[in-house]
């Protein structure tokens, strides 16, 4: 068995003839920056692209097979070099039984599947070149058109405020809008980690992934995992995901959940936190709040404790987020040791220190560490570093 890094929630900003495909998502996040940026900067063994679907993305995909830039494997996902690409797509969902709009992951095996799933998408969307589209089925429906093509099903960042799962609607179970049988693991998003998740007795059943949803080339990894495969392929995550013959999921590395822009109840107007003696914002006599992550799972718990058995969640700060360490020294520390995931959990702090200053490199080796203090974040803002212990 060997180990890889996954993140599994990766935009398309823009395609090769500058179509726009997540229009939020950097015009740098084209298809091939993407993915040279994830292996050669970022140390990724895994990436999941979730704007597969639209057909100029599956057009570049063929033209690079055809280069032989690209090979597809024969357990599915496709190689570059060895970086293991799955294919794969974000929808949104909004019929009768979901409370509101919420967003899933679709994965499939191979071009021709995927190709088959955006040829079938388009009689359910308004426009198929663009990422993340509402899709006129209902979950159940889309689950099994997913399976139809031995694709992988996966609720989406299933607490944040906006087009989730658990979001601020008035959903309290997932049986609501889905077969749970045909659920193969539950994203869970910057803003929650597994401890908070665990206390929904109907998601002990599910592995739980950890993705960065970028839509940036920077944002490439601010969460994933560490998997246990015998090799890079989508048959071998399937096994994974299912913990199947040793394959597992060793960690997930994520944000500490005060850092997500979600985590706690804020005022839409100023964003001071929800003081709960009163009904207006106590700043700026708003009433209206955005409800937070933990307090929305602080509404849906269940009294069941969890008894599953689960990888280590790790409180990772990514690069970005640590102060002082700017575009420059981060360039620095990239020249000397290649990637991300190599500074992040490889390099020795005193070779850290010959690099950049003794001050940014002990921030590194606490954030490595979970030791660094945050202030949480909320209403779509990050929280911050504040100190460290």
């Amino acid at each position: 068995m060997k180990e890889y890094y996954a993140d599994l929630h990766i935009h398309i900003g823009r395609t090769k003839s500058g179509r726009a495909v997540k229009i939020t998502g950097a015009r740098t996040l084209t298809f091939t920056n993407l993915i040279a940026h994830a292996r050669d900067k970022k140390g990724l063994d895994i990436v999941g692209i979730i704007d597969c679907h639209s057909p100029e993305v599956i057009d570049e995909m063929e033209e690079l097979l055809d280069k032989g830039e690209l090979v597809e494997h024969r357990d599915g996902g496709v190689m570059y070099g060895d970086l293991c690409i799955l294919l794969g797509s974000e929808l949104e969902i909004n019929s009768k039984e979901t409370e509101g709009p919420l967003h899933v992951l679709c994965f499939f095996p191979t071009l021709k599947t995927i190709r088959t799933f955006s040829e079938w998408l388009k009689g359910y969307m308004k426009n198929i070149h663009l990422s993340s589209q509402r899709v006129y089925v209902t979950g159940q429906e889309l689950q099994l058109k997913t399976k139809e093509l031995d694709g992988l099903f996966i609720p989406a960042h299933v607490f944040t405020p906006f087009k989730s799962l658990y979001g601020k609607g008035v959903q309290r179970s997932l049986t609501e809008v889905f077969n749970p049988n045909l659920i193969d693991a539950i994203e869970l998003g910057l803003s929650a980690n597994t401890a908070m998740a665990d206390q929904l007795s109907e998601l002990h059943r599910y592995t739980y992934l950890s993705n960065s949803d970028a839509h940036s080339l920077a944002k490439i990894a601010r969460e994933y995992q560490k998997l246990k495969m015998r090799e890079l392929s989508f048959k071998e995550l399937t096994y994974a995901l299912k913990e199947e013959d040793g394959r597992s999921i060793v960690a997930n590395y994520g944000l500490n959940p005060l850092l997500g822009k979600y985590h706690r109840t804020v005022c839409t107007g100023c964003h001071e936190p929800y003081n709960e003696k009163s009904s207006v914002c106590l700043e700026c006599g708003n009433d209206k709040f955005i409800k937070g992550v933990a307090d929305r799972i602080a509404e849906l718990k269940s009294q069941v404790k969890s008894i599953v058995s689960r990888p280590p969640y790790i409180h990772q700060v990514p690069l970005e987020f640590i102060p002082g360490l700017g575009p420059r020294l981060l360039e620095k520390l990239l020249d000397h040791f290649g990637t991300e995931m190599a500074v992040l959990h490889a390099v020795p702090p005193a070779a850290l220190k010959e690099v950049v200053p003794d001050k940014i490199a002990e921030l590194i080796v606490k954030a490595r560490n979970g030791e660094l203090l945050v202030h949480a974040g909320g209403g779509g803002k990050y929280g911050k570093i504040i100190h460290q212990k």
